[in-house]
């Protein structure tokens, strides 16, 4: 049996793991990893199989090999990186189609209850209808202002009640009644939150545009046509939209490895010095950072 890694240990490896990475790679996705489970980690990363590598880990050490990456080879175009690494996020490192990872990523969400203090990503409605429950349970209803009647012996929900809104806090009462309910409001899963690719660093709303490259394949020479008269429609007005402003989309622009080395240099270094709140250990993560 192999002994187990020290800490200064795993930093190496974890090291040479990321910045192995960004040698290999020139396509990120930085992703939200919130309320993901181990398992549906598992998951994702068997499906993404292929051309992509899932890498989560603390913002610290992430950023610590991304500041190394740089000194060790002078480019200094990740650096770009270290401001998105903020909160429970991860990065997934990809050779393929953006948006169809983007795509496939989005794919593996899973169902779950609403539990007493989450904060709710979306508004949560129940819908009218035979709850199954008996009369004794109307109290439930009653103390969440829920209008109801007794039809053939159980309860039943008269009208569609807003019980919870985004961003408020899940209480007890809810999570009691959605629990007696059998409803799981909310579905979890990583979300992209930023897109880095071979340097410039953009919103994943970009992702959407029919023709992220602009001009491709079939709509060439439609989109030519579109740009430079008044025809138009939804993916033309996109693209139209984006070359008018395309500061709309983007979110970082990412230092030129050298003109604009000194300054990504210092501002690393001035990142540096800022402290982070205290993250998780490796164990409480609950999921291995390497595939």
């Amino acid at each position: 049996m192999a002994p187990k890694q020290t800490k200064a240990e795993k930093k190496i490896a974890y090291d040479g793991k990321l910045c192995q990475l960004l040698d290999d790679y020139g396509q990120i996705l930085v992703v939200n990893a919130d309320n993901v489970g181990s398992k549906q980690l598992q998951n994702i990363r068997k499906g993404l199989r292929g051309d992509s590598v899932v890498l989560m880990g603390k913002n610290t050490m992430m950023k610590r090999s991304v500041r190394i990456h740089a000194e060790k080879t002078g480019n200094n175009v990740y650096l770009s990186l270290i401001p998105l690494l903020v909160g429970n996020v991860g990065l997934i490192f990809t050779k393929g189609d953006l948006k169809e990872v983007s795509e496939e990523v989005a794919k593996y969400k899973v169902g779950a209850p609403a539990r007493v203090g989450l904060v709710a990503p979306i508004d949560v409605v129940v819908p009218p209808g035979n709850t199954g429950l008996d009369p004794s349970q109307t109290s439930f209803f009653q103390v969440l202002n829920i209008p109801t009647k007794i039809n053939k012996g159980t309860v039943e929900i008269i009208t569609p009640v807003e019980l919870i809104r985004k961003g408020e806090k899940v209480g007890s009462s809810e999570a009691a009644l959605l629990a007696k309910l059998g409803i799981r409001p909310f579905s979890y899963g990583l979300v992209v939150l930023s897109v880095y690719d071979n340097g410039s660093v953009f919103s994943p709303e970009v992702l959407d545009l029919t023709a992220p490259h602009m001009f491709v394949n079939a709509y060439k020479n439609v989109l030519s046509v579109a740009v430079e008269t008044d025809y138009s429609y939804p993916e033309a007005d996109k693209v139209k939209e984006y070359l008018k402003d395309p500061s709309k989309f983007a979110v970082v622009a990412a230092p030129a490895a050298a003109s604009g080395a000194p300054a990504a240099a210092a501002a690393a270094k001035e990142e540096e010095k800022k402290e982070e709140p205290a993250e998780e250990s490796d164990d409480d993560m609950g999921f291995s950072l390497f595939d």
